[in-house]
């Protein structure tokens, strides 16, 4: 009875070192794309929401601007993806091809896009395809941008995280909300939705307590801003992530 008590105890003193163990567990994230992606800090804003929330969870990124999945592959316009691919323990990788590919480059956009899934899962991570969004000069676009995420989505047994579709629903209940910094990338308020996805889609939790004001640390430890969005503004977007189906978020490839 005591060895059974003695034996009792330990695992009552060891369980809790053992649950932290768990509860530190951190996913890293590696964001692959270019401007799309980089604009308004939007990996650092995803991350910046996780440590707020308490969850454990790190990006990175390899983005040049007006970069193509080719390029990417090629390890062309400076692009270091290849590289970091090979050093890096990842548990996801965001693919965001270039936001014409699509339209203009169907088949190099098929091609490179899915070498790049092919690698990322022989490097035992989850790739992600990351669906843009249409100018807004322009929101015909969408529909031929949607078909071809989802259609290699389905092809590649990937996952699509419908990000344009979302940002046009954005844009087309709030028209008011200025969306765009230009005619084609996010304005803050953009990138602070398109943060939201991504925090949602990694960690599967609520996005109504994100506040909105969005900080980090800069080299020195102080204090650094990332983004500002006006209350009204941030619920508007948080209701909109939350109430969209997580099923349907996740899209292909289940």
């Amino acid at each position: 009875m005591a060895r059974r008590l003695r034996s009792l105890s330990l695992i009552l003193l060891l369980l809790p070192a053992f649950l932290l163990g768990q509860e530190q567990k951190t996913e890293k994230v590696l964001f692959v794309g270019n401007s799309f992606t980089f604009f308004w800090n939007m990996p650092q804003m995803v991350e910046a929401m996780a440590k707020d929330q308490g969850v454990a969870l790190e990006t990175a990124q390899s983005t040049v601007g007006g970069s193509n999945l080719e390029q990417h592959w090629k390890e062309e316009k400076e692009t270091k993806t290849r590289q970091l691919l090979d050093n890096g323990n990842w548990d996801y990788v965001v693919l965001q091809d270039h936001s014409t590919s699509t339209i203009d480059h169907a088949e190099r956009f098929k091609t490179y896009a899915t070498n790049l899934i092919e690698l990322v899962k022989e490097k035992n991570a989850q790739p992600l395809l990351s669906m843009t969004w249409a100018y807004d000069s322009n929101p015909l676009m969408q529909e031929t941008i949607t078909s071809a995420y989802l259609a290699l989505a389905e092809k590649t047994g990937t996952k699509v995280v419908p990000v344009g579709s979302i940002f046009m629903k954005a844009q087309k209940a709030r028209p008011d909300l200025k969306m765009y910094f230009d005619d084609k990338h996010p304005s803050s308020d953009g990138s602070y939705l398109i943060s939201l996805i991504y925090y949602k889609y990694f960690t599967g939790r609520s996005v109504l307590e994100i506040p909105n004001r969005l900080t980090t640390k800069d080299a020195d430890g102080d204090l650094l801003y990332l983004n500002f969005v006006l209350p009204e503004t941030g619920k508007f977007l948080r209701q909109l992530v939350e109430e969209y189906d997580m099923e349907t978020l996740k899209g292909a490839g289940k």
